[in-house]
C-alpha cells in the first residue's frame, strides 16, 4: 500500500529525529514545578510509567506501520482495520490534535521569545500572536519546500537540543551542589501520581509524527519500527535523567510557581548563563515541535481528501516539491488563528485527548487487524501480544479520567464536530442538492396551499382585509421563491450527475 506520489526521502537518523522532535516541546521546560507540586521526587516514577504507557502503544504504532506504510498515520490504520466512521473519526482527531499541538507549541515559543526580550531590557514590544503566526509562516514554508528540507531542519534543530540537554544533565549529575541524598517519596497520594502522570503526558506526544510519515520513509518495513523504538527509548531516557537533575539540585516546592523550572534549575548550578542557554534550547523544541505537527496534520488532512472525507484539493501534490502544498497551507491557516487567540489551555487539553483518543484507535486497530487479517505480512510484531495494545488501550482511557473535566467537554464538542462534517462528506454535494431542492418545494407547496386557504376561504382565517392582502401577497412570493430555489438545486444537481 505504499502511496505513488509522496517522495520516500527520511533515513532512519532523520526519521527519529523526527520522533523525539516532534515530542520534546516547549512542555518539557515549564511542567516540571506544577507535576512535582502532584508527585514530588515521585514525578521520577511518573515519567517512567508515562514512557512505559507510551511504550505499548508505539508497539502498535510498529507493527502497523511497518505493515501499512501509507500516509495518513493513525487513520490509515484505522481504514484498514475498521473502514467507515471509526476511521473518519480517528484520521478528525489526529488532523485537530496535531494543529492544537502546532498552535500550542507556536504559543510556547512566542512566549519564550517575549519573555526574553523582556528579561534582556531590550526596547522592544513582542505581541506573542503575532510571533506565533510569523513562526507557523515560516515552518509552514520549509514543509511545502519538501520533505527533505523538513527532515534536515528536524535532524540540525534536535540535535542541538539533545547536545544542550546534555551538558544540562551531565554538568548536573557532576556538580557538587546538592540538596542531599535523593528520596523518592509522593507529595500526595498514589492518586496524586496518576494525577501528575496524566498531566505529563504530553512530553511524549509527537513521537507518532513517524507513522504520519511513513509514506516518506526509506526502507519503511525496516526504519519505522526502528525508529519509533528508538524515539520511545530515547524520551524515556532524556525525560528520567532530566528529573533526577532537577531533584538532585533543588527540592521539589522551589519549583512551584516558576514560570521555567528548568532554567531555573540550571540557574542554581550553572548561572544566568546557563539559565539562558536551557532558554534557547525549550525555544528550539517548541520549534521543532511546530515542525513536525505542521507536517503531520498535513499528511492527515491530505490522507483523508484521498478518500473523500476532506475536499480533494487537499490531495494535490506540488509537481516540483512533492508535499501536499494545499493541506499544509489550509493547515497552517488554521493553526495561525487558533495560535493568535492565545488560548493555551484550550489548545492543549484538546491536543492532549485528541491524541489519548488516536492510542485507543490505533491499539483497536491492531487488534483487529490481528484477526481479521491473520496472513498480512507483518515485518515487525508486537512482542507478547496480546498484552501490550490492551495494557495501551487500558492506561490511555485511565489517564483520560484525571485530566482536566473540561478537556471531556472540549472532546465532545470536537467529535460532534466531525459528526456534521462526516455527514456533509458522505450525503455528497449532490444529495444535499436534491435534499435541498425537495424542502424549498415542500415550502413553495405549503404556502401555495397557505395563500390559497386565504384567497377561497375567508371564514377559515379571519383577518382584516388589508392584513389579508398582505399575507396573500407575502404566501405566494414566498411559493413562488421557494419553487424557482427547488428547480434550482435539483438543475444543478442533475448537471453535476450528468
Amino acid at each position: 500500500m505504499a502511496e505513488e506520489h509522496l517522495k520516500r526521502e527520511l533515513g532512519l537518523l532523520q526519521a527519529t529525529m523526527m520522533g523525539i522532535g516532534g515530542a520534546i516541546s516547549a512542555g518539557v521546560f515549564v511542567t516540571l514545578g506544577y507535576a512535582a507540586s502532584l508527585a514530588g521526587t515521585a514525578l521520577l516514577i511518573a515519567m517512567i510509567l508515562c514512557g512505559v504507557i507510551n511504550l505499548f502503544t508505539m508497539l502498535s504504532y510498529a507493527e502497523l506501520g511497518a505493515a501499512i506504510p501509507s500516509a495518513g498515520g493513525e487513520y490509515t490504520f484505522a481504514k484498514v482495520s475498521f473502514g467507515g466512521f471509526i476511521s473518519f473519526v480517528t484520521g478528525w482527531f489526529e488532523w485537530i490534535s496535531n494543529m492544537f499541538y502546532a498552535a500550542f507549541c507556536a504559543v510556547g515559543f512566542a512566549y519564550m521569545v517575549s519573555y526574553t526580550i523582556q528579561a534582556a531590557g531590550l526596547p522592544l514590544t513582542a505581541s506573542v500572536p503575532i510571533i506565533a503566526a510569523v513562526t507557523v509562516a515560516v515552518f509552514a514554508i520549509i514543509n511545502v519546500k519538501g520533505i527533505r528540507e523538513t527532515g534536515g531542519t528536524q535532524t540540525l534543530m534536535v540535535v542541538v537540543l539533545l547536545g544542550i540537554l546534555s551538558v544540562f544533565t551531565i554538568w548536573g549529575l557532576i556538580t557538587g551542589q546538592r540538596t542531599g541524598p535523593l528520596q523518592i517519596s509522593a507529595a500526595g497520594d498514589f492518586l496524586g501520581l496518576l494525577r501528575a502522570s496524566a498531566f505529563i503526558f504530553v512530553v511524549y506526544l509527537g513521537g507518532e509524527a513517524i507513522a504520519v510519515a511513513q509514506a516518506e520513509i526509506k526502507d519503511p518495513c525496516t526504519n519505522i519500527p526502528r525508529a519509533i523504538l528508538l524515539t520511545c527509548l530515547a524520551l524515556i531516557a532524556i525525560y528520567t535523567s532530566i528529573a533526577f537533575v532537577v531533584f538532585r539540585i533543588v527540592p521539589p516546592g522551589d519549583l512551584a510557581g516558576k514560570e521555567s523550572p528548568l532554567a531555573y534549575v540550571a540557574e542554581q548550578f550553572m548561572g544566568p548563563l546557563g539559565a539562558g542557554v536551557v532558554t534557547v534550547a525549550g525555544s528550539i523544541a517548541a520549534l521543532s515541535s511546530v515542525n513536525t505537527a505542521i507536517m503531520a496534520q498535513s499528511r492527515v488532512a491530505y490522507a483523508l481528501a484521498r478518500d473523500g472525507y476532506f475536499p480533494r484539493v487537499f490531495y494535490r501534490i506540488h509537481k516540483d516539491f512533492g508535499t501536499p502544498c494545499l493541506a499544509i497551507a489550509a493547515g497552517a491557516i488554521l493553526i495561525a488563528a487558533t495560535a493568535a487567540t492565545g488560548v493555551v489551555n484550550f489548545v492543549a487539553y484538546a491536543a492532549d485527548f485528541g491524541f489519548m483518543v488516536g492510542f485507543i484507535c490505533v491499539n483497536l486497530s491492531l487488534i483487529r487487524l490481528r484477526m481479521r487479517k491473520p496472513n498480512l505480512r507483518r515485518p515487525f510484531r508486537v512482542p507478547l501480544y496480546p498484552l501490550p495494545p490492551v495494557l495501551g488501550i487500558v492506561t490511555s482511557a485511565l489517564l483520560m479520567l484525571f485530566i482536566e473535566p473540561g478537556t471531556l467537554l472540549i472532546g465532545i464538542e470536537l467529535f460532534i464536530l466531525g459528526l456534521i462534517v462526516y455527514c456533509i462528506r458522505m450525503v455528497r454535494y449532490y444529495r444535499i442538492c436534491l435534499a435541498a431542492g425537495g424542502m424549498n418545494f415542500g415550502v413553495s407547496a405549503f404556502s401555495a396551499l397557505l395563500a390559497l386557504i386565504i384567497a377561497l376561504d375567508p371564514v377559515a382565517v379571519p383577518m382584516p382585509h388589508p392584513m389579508a392582502l398582505v399575507s396573500l401577497g407575502a404566501a405566494v412570493f414566498v411559493s413562488v421563491a421557494y419553487f424557482i430555489a427547488g428547480l434550482l438545486n435539483i438543475t444543478e444537481e442533475k448537471g453535476r450527475a450528468n
